[in-house]
């Protein structure tokens, strides 16, 4: 990603220095793109994907996409046809440097060659996928609006935490509801980058940027843009950019 990891080194540096983090000291706040649940013509969508990526700015690119892919026609993806959607989506990603962590299945990352994981409460555990997916494999943990739940994750040793929904979402039905005050809080408290999910768009992205998470994650806020993908991710850039 480029990078959770990147994040946390700088602010993990300056700690280590004594320094004062900065907000100049920091890279802007990142796009982490999630694929729709569902994607029924492929390579239409992977032109969407390659518009989208190269509309934002080349000194801040998208940061990441998961690959988050449910099911079709209301029956979940078999482990092969995710498997082949996934390789040529992490095919265009690696294009644009753009990183590929697969939902819920690290057991699928190797298969997809895709960079790491994101994994939620009721996945296979933190430590089980770092085992499974090595050191340099980069794994985000679900953290909901949970204090407790993000520490632990953290203190495990994971790459970022999400947290969400922040807002009405047409991905998928909220369990909990997060309040931005847990982003401020944490950007303050802990080194360990953190990812805001649920109901994003380009109207309400700012007021996440602001409270000071690393990343924002969105899915139907991009895909389903009324100027269409590309015009969301260049939009959001702009956004990241004015805010840093």
């Amino acid at each position: 990603m480029s990078n959770p990891k990147k994040s946390k080194a700088v602010r993990a540096h300056n700690a280590r220095q004594n320094a004062p983090v900065k907000a100049s000291d920091l890279p802007p706040c990142q796009i982490y793109l999630i694929t729709p649940p569902v994607i029924d013509d492929l390579p239409a969508f992977a032109t969407q994907l390659e518009a989208a990526l190269g509309a934002a700015p080349e000194d801040l690119p998208v940061a990441c996409l998961q690959i988050r892919l449910k099911d079709m026609n209301g029956v979940p993806y078999e482990d092969s046809a995710l498997v082949q959607a996934a390789s040529i989506i992490t095919s265009i990603c690696h294009r644009f440097g753009v990183n590929v962590l697969i939902n819920d299945r690290p057991d699928l990352v190797a298969d997809c060659g895709a960079d790491g994981a994101h994994i939620g409460q009721d996945d296979m555990d933190y430590y089980s996928s770092r085992e499974l997916l090595g050191g340099d494999a980069i794994i985000g943990v679900t953290c909901h609006n949970s204090r407790e739940l993000a520490f632990k994750a953290a203190q495990a040793g994971a790459d970022y935490v999400a947290f969400g929904a922040f807002f009405d979402t047409q991905t998928k039905t909220p369990k909990f509801r997060a309040e931005v005050e847990i982003l401020e809080w944490w950007h303050q408290a802990v080194e360990v980058p953190s990812v805001a999910i649920g109901g994003i768009t380009v109207d309400n992205a700012h007021l996440l940027i602001e409270a000071g998470a690393d990343f924002i994650a969105l899915s139907s806020g991009v895909w389903n843009h009324p100027k269409g993908p590309a015009s969301a991710i260049a939009q959001l850039s702009q956004l990241c950019m004015s805010y840093h």
